[in-house]
């Protein structure tokens, strides 16, 4: 099995880590108490065990790392099972998140390892739509696994998802990590200031940082606008965010034929104009048809579209430049995505009140500032980078 067909389900971890579990938070609500914090304490873990993550791969090299990844994974998934109290299920999940970091590094790093700078957005869009395809079905099938075995089944799923993809990984992934040959010198060593002095890698990071903070605000809020304040009921909402899922995938397919035509800035300031285009028509809404769910839907749409473009062109960019501290890069861009998801994401759900007196506005103003943020970058900033810092990352590509 070649690493292409490997990367998508080493990605897909993260959604059948999420995805799938939203579904049981009500029947662990019931029986264990409040689900939140087991959500809450996956996702920080996974965001600040990839600032771990990463200078392990690069000492120590992608595959042991990896592996390890996927038998704590599964691990953890085990023990979850089994929890009791809503500590022991944090803890595992708090573990599961620390493991899904070491998957997601290795996984991202590994691109750059393998490929030049110039294709590792087209291996990410790949990569990404696969994703976008597990993003899909997931929530559909934890609900399902609820439903029909209750929810310690969904961690079970988890388990034999890692422990599947933990013996392919031992079989079919090699070490990435280029080793220095007989005679030549060791390869350098750099650190977290190297990585932070890249001018590419600053304007990458940012683009992913940027896109996901937008994307997060939707995902945080959406409920509280869709069925609190719009009144839609839960089954009804659920298609919004399986209809984006659908959009997503299409853009990170568009996405690698853009490359190919236009070339990497060129198609992130058309994914800038559509990121910036979607909140303007929810905001038209807002202003206009207050009560309107079409114009949030559309406006949705759009922004998942520049979203498909800006994932796989960031999160490959960051680490165009640094192919000797990939694993460095790629944990410090997550990070990055994830601290600014996460204070996007409060400060907005700070303007939402139980008598939805501000409407959709506080899931619309946080996109449309994503959508700004992204114009500035991909038009004023991508353009001005020093060819000799990012020479290969800005080449326009050929058919």
């Amino acid at each position: 099995m070649s690493f292409a067909l490997l990367l998508p389900l080493l990605l897909a971890a993260q959604p059948v880590a999420t995805d799938s579990y939203l579904p049981a938070l009500p029947q662990i609500a019931r029986e264990l108490g409040s689900a939140s914090a087991s959500l809450t304490a996956f996702v920080l873990a996974f965001g600040f065990a990839q600032l771990a993550c990463g200078p392990l791969s690069d000492r120590f090299g992608r595959r042991p790392v990896l592996l390890t990844g996927l038998a704590v994974y599964a691990l953890a998934s085990l023990g979850g099972i089994f929890a009791h109290s809503m500590a022991m299920l944090v803890a595992c999940r708090v573990l599961q998140g620390f493991a899904m970091a070491a998957i997601l590094v290795c996984a991202r790093a590994a691109v750059r390892d393998l490929y030049p700078a110039h294709e590792g957005p087209h291996v990410m869009a790949r990569g990404l739509t696969g994703l976008g395809m597990v993003a899909l079905f997931a929530p559909v099938l934890g609900a399902f696994t609820v439903q029909q075995f209750g929810w310690r089944w969904v961690l079970g799923g988890m388990a034999v998802y890692a422990l599947v993809l933990w013996a392919l990984c031992l079989r079919h992934f090699g070490e990435t990590l280029r080793q220095p040959a007989a005679g030549e010198p060791p390869a350098p060593h750099g650190s977290v200031r190297e990585v932070f002095a890249s001018a590419s890698f600053r304007a990458w990071a940012s683009v992913a940082a940027s896109t996901y903070g937008g994307i997060f605000a939707f995902l945080l809020l959406s409920p509280m606008v869709y069925i609190g304040y719009l009144g839609l009921s839960p089954i009804m909402y659920g298609w919004i965010p399986a209809a984006g899922s659908l959009v997503y995938i299409f853009s990170t397919t568009m996405c690698r034929r853009l490359l190919r035509r236009r070339g990497v800035v060129r198609t992130v300031q058309l994914g800038a104009t559509l990121s910036l285009a979607g909140p303007a028509i929810q905001a038209l809404g807002c202003w206009l048809a207050p009560w309107s769910v079409w114009p949030l839907l559309l406006g949705h749409a759009v922004y998942c579209l520049g979203h498909g473009i800006h994932q796989p062109c960031g999160q490959a960019g960051a680490v165009g430049d640094l192919p000797h501290l990939a694993g460095r890069a790629v944990s410090w861009s997550g990070f990055g995505m994830m601290v600014v998801g996460f204070a996007v994401g409060q400060t907005a759900a700070s303007f939402v009140d139980p008598a939805s007196s501000n409407g959709a506005w506080p899931m619309v103003v946080p996109m449309a500032l994503a959508g700004m943020s992204l114009m500035l970058i991909a038009f004023f900033w991508l353009p001005r980078l020093p060819q000799a810092q990012a020479p290969s990352i800005l080449k326009e590509t050929t058919p």
